[in-house]
């Protein structure tokens, strides 16, 4: 039993990490993608319409790859975890079922119609049509997120007598307290890979001499963009997240801030330490006092529990794998702002596109808001552990027990060498695609 919920637990992580690195890219750029269609609604300047569309084309592929690789997680649940679908089905299929009707729709046709439908449609619809796709991206993360968050925090919801969840009160779905946080912190963080990836393609530009006009306005958007994004990601987005563990998952967040033993005078932020499961403790630990306290509940003493406070089965079944995808999220947040911060101040001097170090840092850098994203995404799932539906649902009640660890990691294989195919033929498209760049439009 042991080895099947493992192998379960593995091909979703593995499917959703892999899946991840599209829409996080998708939702950000979609944004940005309107705020340059409109500056050209407005300044009549053609290279803004340039980008646009130029966006527009790695968006597509983006998304594409999106729904390639998110359908296998649609079939996991009636496969790999066909008891927590039967048992809480009528709950989530309700959100994930308007995700599909309203925004994936939505996004899908108007894409379309942006690529293909400009000089049928004039400017201004272009731009609706682009307004469109930004609307349904983003509605695409509300209704998931509406999902992960009732299994975060389950709220209006009924227990019958076979077991099974039923919904009380269809708005709490959207009211939870859980959801507009998470949200609004995905959300930014998806902004956040896109102002990054789109600096480092005009960092690229004016490190080759090549589309230069392009290459200096992508960079200085994308800065710009990334130093707000990544300051929203820490304060407020992120600070609400982390009153939000403490507050509804204490334990959680007692493991991933890596508080083995409650301080009796208000709890100290760990910076650096490695957990020693055998002695409970943090080895080469480098601590401030009493500022967890302070940053959580605004008070100096205040106490936050430990994980001595609660029973074995209470806590996360991997301690270490949370607390260490939280620190790697916390710290490379950090980095994003003090490297956007350092880029926005020689843009404000005029120098930016003159430093060649921090060019290429910029360019360099682009594959770490994908890493912050996906390891933010492990702080949330392995902080829940060990409950598929927190405080009500295990985990082990809700796999599927009649498909074998065998099958499952027969399956993982297909995966893994598949997604490996498909990583290769993305990287060669948008490879491809900005290579060659934003082309002027002819008339």
């Amino acid at each position: 039993m042991e080895d099947m919920i493992f192998y379960d637990r593995l091909q979703f992580a593995f499917t959703i990490t892999f899946h991840y690195i599209f829409p996080q890219l998708t939702m950000g750029l979609s944004l940005i993608i309107v705020y340059f269609k409109g500056k050209y609604l407005i300044n009549k300047v053609e290279k803004y319409n340039d980008i646009a569309k130029f966006l527009m084309k790695i968006f597509a592929v983006n998304f594409t790859m999106g729904v390639i690789t998110g359908i296998p997680m649609e079939f996991q649940f009636g496969t790999n975890w066909a008891k927590f679908s039967e048992l809480t089905g009528s709950i989530i299929g309700q959100t994930l079922a308007m995700e599909g009707m309203f925004s994936f729709f939505l996004e899908s046709s108007f894409l379309a119609l942006f690529i293909f439908g400009e000089k049928l449609m004039g400017q201004k619809l272009h731009f609706l049509t682009g307004f469109l796709v930004f609307l349904g991206s983003w509605g695409s993360g509300w209704f998931i997120l509406a999902t992960n968050a009732w299994m975060q925090h389950p709220v209006g919801y009924e227990i019958l007598d076979n077991g099974k969840f039923v919904l009380e009160n269809f708005s709490s779905l959207f009211s939870n307290p859980w959801l507009l946080p998470a949200f609004l912190h995905n959300q930014f963080a998806s902004v956040a890979t896109s102002s990054f990836v789109i600096a480092s393609i005009g960092a690229f530009y004016i490190l080759r001499d090549k589309n230069l006009d392009y290459g200096k306005l992508l960079l200085k958007t994308g800065v710009v963009f990334g130093l707000v994004s990544s300051i929203l990601l820490a304060f407020p987005t992120g600070d609400w997240n982390a009153k939000n563990v403490a507050k509804y998952q204490p334990a959680s967040f007692a493991a991933m801030e890596g508080i083995f033993e409650t301080e009796e005078a208000g709890a100290e932020i760990v910076l650096i330490g490695q957990p020693n499961m055998v002695e409970k403790k943090l080895d080469n630990k480098i601590a401030v006092p009493n500022i967890l306290s302070f940053l959580t509940y605004q008070k100096w003493d205040k106490q936050i529990p430990g994980m001595d406070r609660f029973k074995k089965e209470e806590l996360p079944d991997n301690i270490p794998a949370l607390y260490y995808s939280y620190h790697i999220m916390v710290g490379l947040g950090t980095i994003f702002i003090g490297v956007m911060g350092l880029a926005v101040f020689f843009l404000w001097r005029k120098k930016l596109f003159n430093i060649k170090p921090l060019l290429w840092t910029i360019m360099f850098l682009v594959p770490f808001p994908y890493i912050a994203n996906i390891t933010g995404w492990y702080v949330a799932e392995l902080g829940r552990q060990p409950y598929l539906v927190y405080g009500l649902l295990k985990t082990s009640e809700g796999v599927s027990p009649t498909v074998s660890s065998g099958n499952t990691l027969f399956t993982l294989l297909g995966f893994v060498a598949i997604y490996l195919l498909l990583g290769l033929l993305f990287l060669i498209l948008v490879g491809k695609t900005i290579h060659q760049g934003p082309k002027p439009q002819t008339h």
